[in-house]
């Protein structure tokens, strides 16, 4: 165990690594430093005296290393933009971000569930088929397209739900919530729907290979022949022994929410880490767009890592299973 241990956690080392030389490279080919923190008044002396506090002088090797080591403290300097700690700004819009990626996968849950189910039992139904086509219909539309429309169905012609925005929120210490207000639970109904279309798809048709799977064996047939109920087959036994893989991929795609949320957040203009990404990137704003993409990518590798690290205490055959 220890040294599948090692051994993860030497391939999550090496995969922040590469993304913080990626980071690394968006400061050196994205523009000067230098001529997007000073206005054009700014002499020569003081563009030098920038570039030597900024370490722009210093060898390749020595810069990386520098701005590896500030990365590892959560140090990733200052917004050009703003003028203001990168981190800080990111920790700021975290809440917004994680709230809806949150609602985003229990509303992917509990609607992606009872369809994979429905799917798999009634399989042969007009409607299971409909669901199984629409389903196609849901994985292939682009995030914009689905948020543009339920802005337009929702927002523009029935007025229900707000169209942009956060709505009123509450702090809680550092934390800012939405949740607690009307206006932030309603304001949260449309972006999160928009982003739980394509997981509540991979959600259904999981448990609907699942369930097919776990209906043909022979626990299932013997439950049946003693008697028990079809109701309690299908959702006491056989759903049980899907939800494994299904919780799995959920945990893994919540990094993966948090990366893409960027195009939701963008069209509906939740101030979120994604909408602060895009305006960084609008304005060039490189300490911002580095922070970023380290921040997401360690959240990818301590997901994967932890989904890793609980597959193999819970079966131990995997992890010799690289060797």
């Amino acid at each position: 165990m220890l040294a599948f241990l090692i051994k993860r956690t030497a391939n999550a080392i090496f995969v922040m690594l590469s993304v913080s030389f990626i980071a690394f490279m968006i400061f050196r080919f994205v523009g000067d430093p230098v001529e997007l923190m000073l206005n054009e008044q700014a002499t020569q002396a003081q563009r030098d005296a920038l570039r030597a506090k900024l370490g722009l002088d210093d060898p390749f090797i020595v810069q990386f290393t520098t701005f590896v080591k500030n990365a590892a403290q959560g140090d990733f300097g200052i917004s050009f933009r703003n003028q203001q700690d990168v981190l800080a700004m990111i920790a700021e819009r975290f809440p917004a971000t994680f709230e809806l990626v949150i609602a985003a996968t229990l509303i992917s849950l509990i609607v992606g569930i009872p369809l994979g189910v429905i799917t798999a039992i009634h399989r042969q139904r007009w409607y299971a088929e409909t669901l199984q086509f629409t389903s196609i219909i849901g994985i292939s539309l682009p995030s914009f397209v689905v948020g543009i429309g339920l802005i337009l169905i929702f927002s523009v012609w029935l007025g229900w739900f707000p169209a942009f925005g956060r709505g009123e929120t509450v702090d809680l210490g550092w934390w800012s919530t939405g949740l607690l207000t009307s206006s932030g639970r309603m304001s949260i109904i449309l972006p999160a729907l928009s982003l739980s279309l394509f997981q509540i798809t991979l959600v259904m048709r999981l448990v609907r290979a699942e369930m097919l799977e776990v209906l043909r064996t022979d626990f299932i047939k013997f439950a049946r022949a003693r008697g028990i109920p079809a109701r309690a087959i299908h959702f006491r036994h056989a759903l049980r022994n899907c939800l494994m893989p299904v919780v799995t991929m959920t945990a893994m795609q919540i990094g993966g929410l948090i990366a893409f949320a960027l195009v939701t957040e963008t069209v509906f203009q939740w101030p979120g880490m994604g909408l602060l990404f895009i305006q960084a990137v609008t304005f060039v704003d490189v300490p911002i767009m580095a922070g970023y993409l380290c921040i997401v990518a360690l959240i990818f590798v301590t997901l994967n890592a932890l989904v890793d690290i609980t597959y193999a205490v819970i079966d131990p055959r995997l992890r010799g299973a690289d060797k």
